[in-house]
This record gives C-alpha cells, structure tokens and sequence, in this order.
C-alpha cells in the first residue's frame, strides 16, 4: 500500500539525503512531513527521537517530497537506482547476502552486494560489490553496532567501528585492551552529552592514529633518539638504562620523567619497567588515556578537557604537540589529525564540532 497525501498539505520540501550535510535552519522533506535542523547533522535521518536533533514541521504533500512505501527497494544490481533503500554501514567481516546495499563510509559512496561476501572491502572486491544509489534514504545502524549490541565497559565506540577506523593496525593493540584500560580513567570518553563522548573519543583515536601510523607502529622508529629520553637532573635517574625510555605505546610516551608519572598514576612501576608499555596492551592504552586525561603538554589544558569543555579539536593538538605543530609550525600535520578526526567522527555518526584546527 502507498499511502496518499492531502491536496491541502503544505508542499514538501527538498527531501533529505543521507549525505548531505544540514545546520541549524535548514529543512529536508522525509516520509511526508517536513522538518528543520536545529544544528550541524548527517546521515541522521529526520524524526522525533535520536538526538533530537530534528524538528516536525508537520505533513507535507506535493513538491518533490518522497512517497513513503512499504517496500524495502533494495537495489539488485550495479545499474539500479532504488527509490529508497534498507541499507546499512559497511564493516569489514560481516557476512552479507546478494542484493544487501551498504554505505562505505571512507568515501561516502553506496554499493550493492553482486555476490555473497563475508564483509570484503566494496572498494576492492569488485567481484561480490558494485556501485549504486539509494535514493534518500540514511543507513541503519549495523547489526555489530553499538546501538544493538552493548559495548564492553560501554565504550562509545563499538569493536566493529573500531576494526573500521583501523583495517592495518599491528595486533598489539586490541580493542579488548583498550577497554580494559577504560577502568583506569572512568571519565574519559564517558562525560556529557553523547554526542560528546563520542567526539571525544574520535579525537583520542584520531591522534594516536597520527602518532602511530594508524595504529601500525608500537615503538618510536627512530632509534637514534632512544638515549635522548634521559633526564639526568632528574632524583630517581634512568634505572632501566639511558636509552630505555623512548617512545611506546599509542601516544608515544617517552622520556623517563613521563615513565614516573604515568607509572605512579595508575600503580605500575614503569620507570623501572618501561617494557610494559610494549608487550602488555592494556598498560599501552593507559599510559595513552593517562596524558590525554591528566596532562597539558605544551598546551593550556588537557586534551579532554578541550573536547567536553568546548575548546574543541585543535586544542588537543596542542596539548599534545604545541608549537612544533600549531602557529603555523607544520600545518600539515595539523591538517593530517584534523582529515583523521572528521573521518572517525563520521563513522561514530557526530559533528566535529568548531575550532578543528590549532
């Protein structure tokens, strides 16, 4: 059954897409009524409960408005283009089933499953996937979603999204570790509104992406540096050796004061032991969720408290890199954690927010 419009409706607007990007004041027409974003939304499809971030502005007919329908419209081949479609967010190792629709979120763009695949990359595969459209409808949530399937320790990002935001990661850094670490710092990516814990866990992700190669290197690869990292005018010297204090982990952490610290924050002897930021991954997402939580850096604030207190992403460069990076000191480093960022703030489905850059 196709339901029909009252001739007396107010017309419908452009109807709402998916891919666009809406602020605050701009309308979208979807399943016959009306609405306005109240701010910055995408991929957020328009009704009266998520985030609230749409307004009804009430039915609508006429215009160029699509008729909602019954049918699921999914597209069953390369050249089909659906009305409207059951489409979900592509994650690697899902199994689907010829003719599913998925939205690849690295560049945006739609494909349909030619083939039975267990969750190959449509952008390589082109074998089990090809391109399509799908009309204006917005992906729902995945079956591996958080919004299906609780995530452990209730970490805003699910294991699924976290395989997406780093398909080359080394094996050292588990997502069961990261969870684990949580327990050490309970605020983090934990404090405010939703859609700001997951902002601030795009951002954490986002620079240790940067300071790791995505996630890639566990060690600092410039080994000539290693005996730079003793502070000698430090009481308890260099226990561990003068070059045992280098880079490690997902933020780097290095020099033997910063060993002391983090290891006399969370209750591990790391001045005399810094190896355990190497072979054990829940100490190394610690130590990296400790600098972020308790240390300015060559910044004014924490990094965390830059994301929930509104000073927004750039900040959290500086906290971590200061004027080696911002002011101008390479801004195209600073553009690399930013493209980051926006990329794992899409897959989380939030804004990133203003003053992105530092």
């Amino acid at each position: 059954m196709v339901p029909t419009t009252s001739t007396a409706a107010t017309a419908c607007t452009t109807p709402y897409s998916a891919t666009q990007v809406y602020t605050g004041g701009t309308s979208a027409s979807y399943n016959g009524h009306n609405w306005n974003a109240k701010w910055w939304t995408q991929g957020e499809a328009p009704s009266t409960g998520g985030s609230g971030v749409w307004a009804d502005q009430g039915a609508c007919g006429g215009g160029s408005s699509p008729t909602p329908s019954t049918s699921t419209g999914t597209s069953t081949g390369p050249s089909s283009t659906p009305r409207a479609c059951e489409l979900s967010i592509w994650v690697a190792g899902t199994q689907y089933a010829t003719g599913t629709v998925v939205k690849y979120v690295p560049n945006g763009k739609f494909y349909v499953a030619t083939h039975d695949n267990p969750g190959y990359d449509p952008t390589v595969s082109t074998w089990y996937w090809s391109p399509t459209t799908c009309g204006t409808d917005t992906p729902s949530p995945s079956p591996t979603s958080s919004s299906t399937t609780p995530n452990p320790g209730g970490f805003v990002v699910s294991e699924a999204q976290f395989n997406q935001m780093f398909p080359n990661r080394n094996s050292f850094y588990t997502y069961s570790g990261l969870v684990a670490a949580l327990k050490a710092y309970p605020a983090f990516a934990n404090t405010g509104s939703d859609t700001v814990k997951k902002q601030e866990a795009a951002a954490f992700l986002a620079n240790i992406n940067h300071e790791t190669g995505g996630l890639v290197y566990v060690v600092e690869q410039n080994t000539a540096n290693y005996p730079h990292y003793c502070d000698t005018t430090q009481p308890y010297g260099c226990p561990a050796g003068q070059a045992a204090y280098y880079g490690r982990g997902p933020i780097q952490l290095s020099w033997n004061f910063n060993y002391k610290a983090a290891g006399d924050a969370l209750g591990i002897d790391l001045l005399h032991n810094p190896n355990l930021v190497q072979t054990d991954a829940s100490v190394a997402w610690q130590t990296g969720i400790w600098y972020w939580m308790t240390q300015n850096g060559p910044g004014t604030m924490t990094a965390h408290n830059a994301m929930v207190n509104g000073a927004g992403f750039g900040e959290t460069i500086r906290s971590i890199n200061g004027s080696l990076e911002c002011n101008g000191g390479n801004p195209a480093q600073v553009q690399s954690r930013i493209n980051a960022y926006t990329s794992f703030a899409s897959i989380l489905g939030v804004p990133t927010g203003s003053n992105l850059s530092c």
